[in-house]
């Protein structure tokens, strides 16, 4: 199998793999006060200072949870709730048109039924937010908006987001932001404390780590209302602690970190070969996503094949050996054409031809030549099958 699919989730890495394992050997409630509970307490607190060295903040400003999705509701509903209690009036939330779902789908909610206006900030044809347009919409009544909301860098088109700029933006009249860092992180240099971030969601098994555990970093002095209420385990957060996910996690962070400038650098090589064969290969396919590596995640490499549709080429490939995605992992399935492409101002047809492949740390070069030996027969294939069928005369007459 070719796996090029480390957007939606990473294979697990050997040292969170090891540090998964020992913290299940010991059995306890980090909450509990006898040895087993102090023991999943130490686990959980070496895990905590573990993250906040790997992202660049303290200890204190880490709150455990169970992933990005997770996260990006306790950031965008807890800053909404906050900053609307501080002020009736503060109701405008600003997010990019091309977020997650875990952020847009929140955002909706909070304007259906807590009073929210929602503005969603535009992109360019790479992806990328309007600058201008966001200190546009903030200088229209600044006093009015509760928070901003900006990935770092999208999970389809791969393209990084001048997160500086929109801190700046925004602080300059008191407005915290949010990003979902989900995908930069491990990928780019992410220090919480240098970027000005109030809040930062990321993920463990986009990083290398266990499926269902997370984080979100918010700032100190930053209020945000719990979503969950319980025992408070993790201040803004209740619910037991799962100490062995939380001890992977931070593992598979500490070591997607270390080696970040390495693995880009490779990945960014091999990302280049498969954009180059796939150009040469089929020369009408429309790649997405700013060409500069400067400005795009080392491992994405993000096509629209003209005359295809996505889910063909995905099941194609795929009976092939070759794991792939047609866009965002949650949101597979569903035939409408990305909501990411469509700000972008692609052609609805084109974006529903759309795949993107995404490299990891377990990716070869075997893996690249592999797609590029399979592709030709694949998108032949596809198109043939999106050709609507013209039946001859004489059929058409019986």
């Amino acid at each position: 199998m070719a796996f090029l699919d480390h957007a939606a989730t990473t294979p697990i890495r050997p040292e969170s793999l090891v540090a998964l394992t020992v913290a299940y050997e010991h059995t306890g409630n980090a909450s509990s006060l006898h040895a087993a509970g102090r023991q999943a307490r130490k686990t959980v607190e070496e895990a905590r200072e573990s993250v906040a060295a790997s992202l660049g903040c303290g200890p204190s400003e880490v709150i455990f949870t169970s992933g990005g999705t997770e996260s990006d509701n306790l950031a965008v509903k807890g800053l909404y709730w906050a900053r609307r209690a501080e002020a009736r009036g503060r109701v405008r939330v600003l997010c990019s048109a091309v977020e997650h779902h875990a952020v847009l789908d929140p955002v909706a909610w909070l304007g259906s039924h807590e009073g929210a206006v929602v503005e969603h900030i535009p992109v360019d044809r790479l992806g990328r937010i309007d600058v201008d347009a966001l200190a546009h919409m903030i200088a229209l009544d600044p006093d009015s908006v509760a928070l901003v909301s900006v990935m770092m860098a999208n999970n389809e088109v791969g393209t990084v987001q001048p997160i500086a700029e929109v801190v700046r933006l925004a602080h300059a009249h008191g407005i915290p932001v949010h990003s979902d860092g989900v995908q930069a992180v491990g990928s780019l240099d992410v220090d919480f404390r240098l970027s000005g971030l109030d809040a930062l969601t990321v993920s463990s098994h986009k990083v290398g780590g266990p499926h269902g555990a997370g984080a979100l970093v918010v700032g100190r002095g930053v209020s945000i209302e719990p979503l969950l209420h319980g025992g408070a385990q993790e201040r803004l957060r209740s619910g037991t602690l799962d100490s062995p996910g939380i001890a992977g996690f931070a593992a598979a962070l500490a070591a997607a970190v270390d080696g970040h400038a390495e693995a880009a650098h490779r990945l960014t090589s091999l990302r280049n070969e498969l954009v180059a064969g796939v150009l040469e290969l089929v020369p009408d396919v429309v790649v997405s996503g700013d060409p500069d590596s400067a400005g795009r995640l080392p491992g994405h490499a993000h096509f629209s094949f003209p005359g295809c549709e996505g889910d063909a080429l995905l099941m194609l490939l795929d009976a092939r050996g070759i794991e792939c995605s047609t866009g965002s992992a949650c949101t597979a399935g569903i035939p409408e054409p990305s909501h990411v492409l469509l700000a972008m101002g692609v052609d609805p047809e084109l974006a529903r031809g759309s795949l993107r492949f995404s490299l990891g740390h377990t990716s070869t070069p075997d893996d690249v030549r592999t797609v590029l030996n399979e592709l030709t027969p694949v998108v032949e294939r596809a198109r043939r099958a999106g050709r609507p069928r013209i039946r001859p005369v004489s059929d058409a007459v019986r």
